[in-house]
């Protein structure tokens, strides 16, 4: 009885190896090639059920099974990879543990200043680092000699750029600029009447302001009001992250009140009009946002402090005051 049951544990554990096998060695036939973008810190298991979602694989519990034995689970490289249309899930954990990328995805956030940007960049690997040791105003002259400004701050979409494995950086940054041009282009040439801004470039500074100010959908346009408004009144604008751009370094997280009185280029307590650059990487929301500014006669705002991060807006400094007693000091 003993020596049967062995081997029919035997003939079970050879049937599902070979159906293991089978899941794992079969090509699948598929319509057309595939492109997989893992994104960091991605593991086996989602890129598994991400493969099978597209039907690209016969099991992802073979693929995940076989990624465990190979060791290639937790060395997954963050990029895209190109599969064929017929391809086994065996040649996809080869592709994977080759970790080499066809391609490299650059992910640029909205309201990142360019420092910030380049430092991504120059981190990313896979790609040729061209403009490594290059001075900011080295790659200007390189993508754009004709810029409206030398500084590159603001110049540049925040967005994900995918470029090929081992080419050079100043893609990226080419295309990023580009991609900014077009989209600023747009929103100036669809702006509202009466805006207080002589230049596209201005009006790129202000979007600059808005994203660093509010990141909340609903108050956007109102934020932009604000603004517009104190331009047009000839108030200053008396916005705090300005304030932190022209601190630099010297910013440690918090603002005193020395800091708001020692004057910079962008302090926008002690000097009125606009900075005299973006202070940031404002994305499309924001952009629309400088164009479009709500009709509202805003000239104050301050934070709910109420989690959901929007804030109260007021037409006079009364109302404003009335704000601060409710929603900062809890009067």
């Amino acid at each position: 009885m003993l020596k049967k049951l062995l081997k029919r544990l035997a003939a079970a554990f050879i049937l599902l190896a070979a159906v293991w096998a089978g899941l794992l060695f079969a090509p699948k036939n598929n319509e057309k090639a595939y492109r997989l973008k893992i994104e960091k810190n991605q593991g086996i298991a989602s890129v598994g059920r991400k493969l099978a979602e597209n039907d690209m694989v016969y099991s992802r519990h073979a693929l995940i099974s076989a990624a465990y034995l190979l060791g290639v689970h937790n060395r997954l490289r963050t990029g895209s990879y190109r599969l064929p249309k017929q391809v086994s899930s065996w040649q996809i954990l080869q592709h994977l543990r080759g970790g080499r990328p066809d391609s490299i995805t650059v992910r640029i956030t909205e309201g990142m200043r360019f420092a910030q940007m380049r430092r991504i960049i120059n981190e990313t690997h896979d790609i040729e680092h061209t403009t490594r040791s290059w001075s900011n105003e080295k790659l200007m002259q390189e993508i754009a000699p004709d810029a409206p400004a030398g500084n590159p701050e603001g110049l540049f979409f925040p967005d994900s750029y995918e470029i090929d494995a081992g080419s050079s950086d100043i893609q990226i940054y080419k295309t990023a600029y580009r991609t900014m041009q077009r989209n600023l282009q747009a929103a100036w040439d669809e702006r509202r009447s009466g805006l207080p801004y002589q230049t596209p470039y201005e009006m790129l500074i202000m979007a600059s302001i808005i994203e660093k100010e509010t990141a909340h959908e609903n108050d956007r346009r109102h934020v932009a009001a604000v603004f517009a408004n104190r331009l047009a009144t000839g108030m200053r604008l008396q916005t705090d992250p300005s304030v932190i751009y022209g601190m630099g370094d010297a910013y440690q997280g918090r603002i005193r009140k020395a800091d708001l009185q020692r004057d910079t280029p962008y302090n926008t307590y002690t000097r009125a009009g606009l900075t005299p650059t973006p202070i940031a990487l404002p994305g499309k929301a924001a952009l629309e946002a400088a164009a479009h500014p709500s009709a509202e006669k805003y000239l104050y705002f301050v934070s709910r402090m109420d989690g959901t991060g929007q804030s109260q807006f007021s037409h006079t400094l009364s109302e404003h005051n009335a704000a601060v007693r409710k929603y900062i000091l809890k009067k």
